[in-house]
């Protein structure tokens, strides 16, 4: 039997037939506006709600904004911070701000991978995590996509090392049909697509699993929604992506 972990998103562990196995690091990957962030936030909700310490790596927003944007949805963290059960990595701000010195694990060169690691492992160690979610990983290449591979790598590395199940969100074009850097595909154990496009003029939200060590998964492209109390994924509906675009 596999150790899976689930991502309690609902209709989501229908398609990876019962959740992301143990230790796997999986690729976010999708273009702006696709739901990468909220996807990483319920993740990491619905872990504490089943009693499972997590960590959140804030590279592209203020600390302070993601928990409002958590906060949005019902997913108020701050008491699980109070009782050491969850933890917000500040590697966006350098410490700079009166609301970022409140914060207790800051990565003061947010460039610099090794220092981001060490203060990541601190406090994953801390709160005993069993999810983390990098938002988003790009960040750590965007001026040097040779660097992609490596980095998602290194990470893999110390996240699965220290037995945490994580999300690492990657930031592609809206054109673009790939992962977000040379050679990160073959770095991830798993690799989820979201995706946007327009069906008879409106936008129509996509994912599918490109790939997943340990596991079956459902092969076909799904339709999402996000809701007022986050993602919800239809397991039974299917979007066929073309010349033009349907959903069956």
């Amino acid at each position: 039997m596999v150790d899976r972990v689930k991502t309690g998103i609902p209709g989501m562990d229908d398609i990876l037939y019962g959740g992301i196995p143990r230790r796997n690091i999986v690729l976010l990957s999708g273009g702006p506006g696709t739901g990468k962030s909220i996807f990483s936030y319920q993740y990491l909700w619905n872990g504490l709600r089943e009693g499972e310490p997590g960590v959140f790596v804030a590279l592209e927003e203020h600390p302070v904004q993601v928990r409002i944007n958590m906060a949005q949805f019902g997913w108020d963290v701050r008491e699980y911070e109070r009782q050491g059960l969850f933890a917000v990595v500040d590697a966006f701000t350098s410490g700079i701000g009166e609301a970022a010195k409140k914060e207790r694990y800051v990565v003061t060169d947010p460039e610099d991978v090794g220092l981001l690691i060490d203060v990541l492992k601190e406090a994953i160690r801390d709160v005993g995590a069993k999810r983390v979610a990098v938002d988003s990983v790009s960040t750590l290449y965007l001026a040097k996509p040779v660097l992609a591979r490596r980095t998602v790598m290194l990470l893999k590395r110390v996240l699965s090392g220290l037995g945490t199940t994580s999300i690492l969100v990657s930031q592609v074009s809206v054109t673009e049909r790939g992962f977000g850097g040379p050679g990160v595909e073959h770095a991830a154990d798993g690799i989820i697509r979201l995706d946007l496009d327009e069906v008879d003029g409106e936008l129509v939200r996509s994912l599918i699993i490109w790939k997943m060590r340990g596991t079956k998964h459902s092969m076909r492209r799904h339709p999402f929604e996000i809701t007022d109390k986050g993602i919800i994924v239809y397991p039974d509906k299917v979007v066929r992506i073309g010349r033009r675009v349907s959903i069956e």
